[in-house]
């Protein structure tokens, strides 16, 4: 006959439960993008209610289109419009920030695989970092 174990008594002990490096990478990105989307989302929010306070009532014409000034054009012209205060740098700052957000993913991404020394990812993230990087640059030249 079988004898019915003490429930008191367990022969496997607790093991503590170790998140894997995918898990650990998984929540570091997971991080970085909602801290990215927040923080532009303020800057942008900041630039827009300092814009309406000082523009807001001013009436508008769209019979004839303006394009973006050459100062908002340019990541240097927008970083100094932003520290000289004006209202619509802070706009594109915010947006900046938001479009630098996934980049900072995938070199997050990049220097995990490199420590990681999984080099098929590697050089997959590589690859798509340079793509980005390049795609940001050539707009320069």
């Amino acid at each position: 006959m079988y004898q019915d174990a003490d429930p008191r008594i367990s022969s496997i002990e607790p093991q503590p439960i170790v998140p894997s490096h995918e898990a650990q990478l998984e929540r570091s990105i997971s991080t970085l993008l909602q801290c990215g989307v927040w923080l532009s989302s303020l800057i942008v929010l900041i630039g827009g209610v300092l814009y309406l306070m000082r523009h807001g009532s001013e009436s508008v014409d769209y019979r004839v289109f303006r394009g973006e000034p050459a100062m908002y054009r340019s990541l240097p012209g927008i970083i100094t419009s932003m520290l000289t205060g004006h209202r619509r740098g802070i706009i594109q700052f915010g947006l900046v920030v938001l479009i630098a957000t996934p980049i900072l993913r995938v070199l997050l991404c990049f220097i995990a695989f490199l420590r990681w020394r999984d080099f098929t990812y590697l050089t997959i993230t590589a690859l798509v970092l340079s793509g980005l990087i390049y795609s940001f640059v050539g707009a320069y030249f």
